[in-house]
């Protein structure tokens, strides 16, 4: 199992992570709480939580190449939502 962390500077973190998780509730299992999303991909789980300074997202996938091909389709849906100000800026870490 592999976990990156990403904090994502934004303003509008709960509302992309309420508009993210509505675009994937079609398609997969989903679990939203105000502003905390939690998103279950065939492979990996996202957890994003937003708040008035950003999202932090907590990504855990069954092997590092899935986490990095899931990260870059995170990175990708949650920009097309932030449009105005999109590119986000993403700073993954290793997580625990």
């Amino acid at each position: 199992m592999t976990t990156i962390v990403a904090h994502v500077p934004t303003a509008n973190g709960g509302k992309y992570v309420r508009q993210l998780c509505k675009h994937w509730s079609h398609k997969l299992e989903i679990a939203l709480d105000g502003d905390r999303g939690v998103v279950r991909f065939p492979s990996a789980v996202a957890t994003m939580t937003g708040d008035p300074q950003g999202i932090r997202i907590e990504l855990s996938a069954d092997d590092a190449e899935t986490a990095e091909r899931m990260k870059g389709v995170i990175e990708s849906h949650l920009d097309r939502f932030a449009f105005r100000e999109a590119p986000l800026a993403y700073e993954w870490t290793a997580g625990a």
